[in-house]
């Protein structure tokens, strides 16, 4: 790859930058540098690719498109589809327009159909979505989904989006009244305690979001390296933060190279996600706990011929709890091809903040720390006395440029270093409210994200949602640290557990719900002794399930309350067995819908 002379480097912001997404794409297409686009690799790891202004020439023939459809600038158009040129097209052909793109996830769970109909609809209706883009498969599949939700200006191919005129953006923007200030996207949240909700961001908190990752980036970027040729890989989906707003944009924003994989890529062969990053030199890669453990455990030697992953300075950890167990065992397995543990980089960050909130910091590695179990149950974060006990936490760093957090008691007050509260951030890439709800929950500034946590010596370290923290005898426990204490179990599927309590005459007690692989009579009594040994906790019941039963958000969490919820009702059972039968019956359903609505 060649370097551009290093006095082509931009710095975070300059007083001439633009002041909304839709002019950087412009500015990014304008700079036409070598190397600098998108990459996207297929199941066989070909690649397509796509310079930034070949990219923006294609969103200008979608703007056409969705123009001609009926949308107007500030109308929401949501977005179904899988990681491919068909979603490029659609977000920046929305973005150039002034519409405002929803990204919404594909039916990737074929057995749980009836639950993806029901909750895309709902989703499409909080964001008051006018029309719908999608792929001719996903199309067939979703007649009754628009049998509950048809929108106005209707459903658009992705095929179709490049057959639209061309419309001059710039010229667009400026009569759309397109500011700092509108709209630039609208994400949902993960959904893990309660039903997604519809996060509204401006093009002002986007691209201060941008700018502070960037920032943190910076600092792992010698001197003399231009910033926009740092390359960043990614497999985690667009209609995710992680995977949209920190994957795709800061390249779009600074004229970079990435390389995309789509999320059934990298879960049906991991080992493309660390080649990728080899082949083209990636620096920065983010990925939730899950998929370093993944990669752990299922890639094999072989797959990684002539692989060199010392190019990989930032691998970003976040979006989920963070075992200090799963770091280790990344670093130790791919050490031999140039992993360096100082490049794994925890981070924490919500929905609601546009992404990141916290980092840690660039180069120094993970914080690893044991606590005393006892005094965290009460509130407390006292490290453990011997090195060998206590619960290890991971730390997730301090905030972002701009930002600030807090952590406070339920009353709102401020609680010092140490104390165990609920984690309140502020920042300049927070949204305003959610979208088109009466509900508030920025105040004065600040936002309760509904996380648990601690701060010591400036860095934050979560411990769990308040929503569902475990109460025994007035103690709190966090409901993974019980289900960690499963995964190591035979048979059980790792990450697969879900912790819950409930009231049963007065009393709380406390449910697992886990899938195992191959589940025997002892799978149950070995699970509580798992648990007992590891926190102290006597589970009242151990529920052993099939694999795919436990509900999950649309970013892979498990929902432990609708998980509760569907037991009490009798509901709580494994995903259909796909078989062509299944399929056909699927196809049917939606062919009846699309018929409906045609009468």
């Amino acid at each position: 790859m060649s370097t551009p002379h290093p006095s082509h480097v931009l710095p975070t912001t300059l007083p001439d930058s633009p002041q909304t997404l839709g002019g950087y794409l412009l500015r990014a297409a304008e700079l036409a540098r070598p190397h600098a686009g998108v990459r996207l690799l297929d199941r066989r790891e070909r690649e397509t690719w796509l310079p930034w202004e070949d990219l923006v020439e294609r969103a200008q023939r979608a703007a056409g498109r969705l123009r001609a459809a009926g949308v107007r600038p500030g109308e929401r158009v949501a977005i179904v589809l899988p990681t491919g040129a068909g979603f490029l097209d659609a977000f920046f052909g929305c973005t150039l327009l002034g519409a405002v793109p929803t990204p919404l996830y594909p039916p990737v769970r074929l057995g749980r159909l009836e639950e993806f109909h029901a909750r895309t609809a709902a989703m499409l209706a909080a964001a008051g979505c006018v029309a719908l883009v999608t792929e001719a498969r996903i199309h067939r599949l979703m007649g009754q989904t628009l049998v509950r939700y048809p929108p106005r200006c209707g459903v658009v191919r992705d095929t179709e989006l490049l057959e639209g005129e061309a419309l001059q953006p710039a010229a667009v923007l400026s009569e759309a009244g397109v500011t700092p200030e509108s709209l630039c996207l609208v994400q949902f949240s993960s959904g893990t305690t309660v039903d997604p909700k519809p996060v509204a961001l401006s093009h002002r908190a986007v691209l201060a979001q941008v700018h502070a990752i960037m920032d943190q980036i910076r600092l792992d970027t010698p001197d003399e390296v231009p910033l926009f040729t740092r390359a960043g890989v990614s497999w985690l989906p667009l209609y995710h933060d992680m995977g949209l707003i920190g994957g795709l944009f800061p390249a779009a924003v600074f004229g970079a190279p990435t390389t995309l994989i789509g999320p059934e890529v990298f879960l049906a062969r991991p080992a493309t996600w660390l080649r990728a990053i080899s082949r083209y030199r990636g620096t920065i890669s983010p990925a939730p706990d899950f998929a370093y453990a993944l990669c752990t455990e299922r890639i094999r030697d072989e797959e990684l011929e002539g692989v060199d992953l010392s190019c990989w300075s930032l691998a970003l950890n976040g979006a989920e709890p963070i075992r200090a167990r799963t770091l280790r065992a990344f670093s130790e397995r791919f050490a031999p091809w140039g992993f360096r543990p100082s490049a794994m980089t925890p981070v924490y960050g919500l929905s609601e903040a546009a992404l990141a909130v916290t980092f840690s910091p660039v180069g120094e590695g993970p914080r690893v720390e044991r606590y005393d179990p006892g005094h965290l149950a009460r509130g407390r974060a006292v490290p453990a006395a011997r090195e060998d006990a206590g619960t290890e936490l991971v730390s997730v760093g301090r905030p972002v440029a701009g930002f600030s957090v807090e952590i406070r008691d339920d009353a709102g007050e401020v609680l010092p270093e140490g104390h165990v509260g609920r984690i309140w951030a502020q920042g300049p890439s927070l949204m305003t409210a959610y979208l088109d709800r009466e509900e508030q929950p920025v105040v004065d500034g600040w936002l309760d994200t509904g996380d648990l946590g601690f701060l010591r010596e400036g860095r934050l370290t979560v411990t769990g949602r308040a929503k569902d923290v475990i109460v025994l005898r007035g103690q709190n426990h966090a409901p993974h640290e019980l289900e960690q204490a499963v995964d190591e179990v035979p048979g059980v599927r790792t990450g697969c557990a879900a912790a819950v309590s409930r009231i049963e005459a007065g009393e709380e007690r406390v449910l697992v719900f886990v899938e195992a692989r191959q589940p025997s009579p002892r799978t149950a009594p070995d699970c509580r002794r798992a648990i007992r040994a590891r926190t102290g906790v006597d589970v009242d019941l151990v529920v052993v399930l099939e694999p795919g039963t436990l509900p999950r958000t649309s970013s892979g969490k498990i929902r432990r309350r609708a998980s509760l919820e569907r037991w009490e009702a009798g509901t709580l059972s494994p995903p259909d067995r796909l078989s062509p039968w299944m399929l056909a019956g699927a196809f049917a359903r939606s062919a009846l819908g699309f018929l409906g609505q045609t009468r």
